[in-house]
């Protein structure tokens, strides 16, 4: 089989994340090219890793070298027009999280897949690591029984010189603070074991840090299926911790970890008259991946080869996104937000912040 050929947009930090780990995959993958503004920063990324052809723009590169997909990898402002640029030219597009600064971005992108027969992916590795697999084969197995009660946790801990960076902690560039650039990936773990939320009802605010967005939000978040989540999302917390619980009927299923997790990372509590089955269904699921780009990218190229959409779709991502919108939302009127109050007559449908919040 030919490789799956693979362009970089954006030679940063979060790039060289994505270049190794799609090198882990070996010859199924080619890197035929990357295209950053900075000449100095390009050279310096395409000489380390042997990437063959360097380009200052995105069309020169579509042009050029016809990559199979497209990995976006530049701040959070750019993403939509650079996903933009690539479906209209036929290629494939994987674009680091947040997808799209708003809701109307992001519908637009979908409009543009459907037009051009091509596909937008966004990365939230945290679905693909094995403990996530297993949670969800168990809920599907219905070994767990009816999802209750989750917590989803993300404390981390930003000091006032990450913020003073020029994008960070902006609407205009960034979409919005810790809810939309961090918590955004527990998030959508959430929603990828619970599913469709119908309610939210949040607080945002700014507590220490100098800037345009929250530096710390708290949300109850009401699920189809009948279970409620406390969502916290937070730059000011020094013992940083990502913690997400589930609740069932039969089990409680905890995650702690930061960054991305392991086996090990995970706690499995069966209530005893399930023990026995719930810990049988526990000990055969699949283990051994751990929840990092190289576990999304495997998928995302078996994706390709097979000629379906790669993971994580728009339609998932956008799934997420509304989340994040609704917290806002909720936040900033005072009110619960249903997703049908976030269409395209509403302010937080084209901004995250709406009309702007009052601090």
């Amino acid at each position: 089989m030919e490789p799956i050929r693979v362009a970089i947009v954006g030679t940063g930090n979060i790039a060289r994340h994505h270049v190794e780990s799609l090198r882990d995959l070996g010859d199924e993958v080619r890197v035929v090219g990357a295209v950053d503004i900075n000449r100095e920063r390009l050279s310096a990324f395409c000489a380390r890793y042997g990437v063959p052809a360097q380009y200052t723009d995105v069309a020169s590169l579509l042009e050029q070298e016809h990559p199979d997909i497209v990995h976006v990898c530049t701040p959070p402002g750019a993403h939509y027009g650079q996903a933009l640029e690539c479906l209209r030219a036929g290629s494939n597009v994987l674009v680091e999280k947040p997808p799209t600064l708003n809701l109307a971005e992001l519908d637009s992108l979908i409009e543009a897949e459907q037009k051009f027969s091509a596909s937008l992916a966004t990365v939230f590795q945290h679905r693909f690591g094995a403990g996530a697999l297993r949670l969800r084969s168990m809920m599907d197995a219905g070994v767990l029984g009816r999802p209750l009660v989750a917590i989803c946790h993300t404390t981390w801990f930003r000091d006032q010189a990450y913020f003073d960076v020029e994008w960070r902690g902006r609407w205009d560039t960034e979409g919005g603070g810790p809810t939309m650039g961090h918590g955004i990936h527990q998030m959508d773990l959430l929603c990828a074991i619970l599913g469709d939320w119908t309610e939210v009802r949040a607080v945002a605010r700014q507590q220490a840090r100098r800037m345009a967005t929250e530096d710390l939000s708290m949300a109850h978040v009401s699920f189809a299926n009948g279970a409620l989540a406390s969502v916290v999302n937070s730059m000011l917390s020094i013992r940083e911790e990502t913690y997400l619980r589930f609740d069932f009927e039969r089990a409680t299923v905890e995650l702690t970890h930061l960054y991305g997790y392991g086996d090990d990372d995970w706690r499995i509590t069966p209530a005893p008259e399930y023990a026995e089955e719930v810990m049988a269904a526990w000990r055969a699921a699949a283990t051994g991946v751990r929840s990092n780009h190289r576990a999304q990218f495997a998928e995302v190229l078996r994706s390709l080869r097979a000629g379906t959409p790669p993971p994580v779709t728009s339609v998932e991502s956008r799934r997420t996104m509304q989340l994040v919108a609704g917290v806002y939302a909720s936040a900033f009127t005072g009110t619960a937000v249903r997703p049908q109050d976030l269409g395209s007559d509403s302010p937080f449908y084209h901004r995250m912040e709406g009309d702007g919040p009052r601090w």
